[in-house]
């Protein structure tokens, strides 16, 4: 009998999709829907266990952690990337490593989730409605506003899609941009200055890594409009986040839609 854990479910979901009683004679299962504590605790529970289904970069699989789990096997990550797995020390110990595919939609439809969300105030005004007032502010018309786009990859060019049936016009920027592509898909290409000046609301669809750390700061924010709105669904640290902070309070920006933090959960 193979012993699983599942880290970090918060939403009890893998129970859900996978019939576990059809693997009861070849697997064990132990579902953690809390996170740990710190790494020490990690270390105690997951000792015992051969295999570790992870969530994202929730739980971080540091070389010492490893070192500490002399039964693990086994390392399978949701999506082909994870940058809290330490590869190379599972490597060292012959540890097998493997993802699962990538769906982009529910990205790209969360984040417009968001932009309509900020556009027609929804939380204020469902809020407003329970406090016994009645249409406290105007929405946002997203035809003819710009969307600029921070990367143009598939979830990127989903969400161009979809701006373009609200008639929005659509720019994008990011370090390696197919320029080719951009044209295909009727995407005006931009500088990132360009970009962040000019556009009113900014998704942003990177994958972290040193190049795109601390991307949005106080300096990118001054140059932004007042009105602009800044959409976060890939990874927080993408945005520095006492910067951003400071930038609402300040009203620098309209607003912004996150779905993900620096610590997550939040404290």
């Amino acid at each position: 009998m193979i012993k699983v854990a599942v880290l970090d479910d918060y939403q009890d979901a893998f129970r859900q999709i996978v019939e576990l009683e059809k693997y009861n004679d070849q697997y064990e299962f132990k579902i953690f829907n809390i996170p740990f504590k710190d790494e020490k605790e990690a270390a105690v529970e997951l000792e015992n266990f051969e295999a570790l289904f992870i969530m994202r970069e929730r739980t971080p699989i540091t070389k010492s952690l490893i070192e500490n789990l002399p039964n693990l096997k086994y390392l399978m990550t949701s999506g082909m990337r994870n940058k809290a797995i330490n590869l190379d020390a599972a490597k060292s110990r012959n540890i097998l490593v493997c993802g699962t595919e990538i769906n982009p939609n529910p990205t790209a439809e969360l984040a417009w989730a968001l932009i309509l969300g900020l556009a027609r105030n929804i939380k204020q005004e469902v809020d407003n409605m329970f406090q016994g007032y009645w249409q406290t502010s105007i929405g946002l018309e997203l035809k003819g506003k710009m969307l600029g786009l921070i990367g143009l990859g598939k979830i990127g060019t989903q969400m161009a899609t979809i701006a373009k049936a609200f008639g929005m016009q659509v720019s994008a920027w990011s370090e390696n941009l197919d320029l080719t592509h951009a044209n295909k898909i009727g995407v005006l290409p931009m500088t990132k200055e360009d970009l962040l000046s000019n556009s009113d609301f900014i998704p942003i669809h990177v994958v972290l890594g040193e190049r795109y750390k601390n991307l949005i700061t106080s300096k990118e924010f001054k140059l932004m409009k007042k009105s602009a709105f800044l959409i976060n669904t890939s990874r927080g640290p993408i945005i520095n986040e006492k910067d951003l902070i400071k930038a609402l309070e300040d009203e620098s920006i309209a607003g912004a839609g996150l779905d993900v933090y620096d610590k997550e959960p939040l404290p």
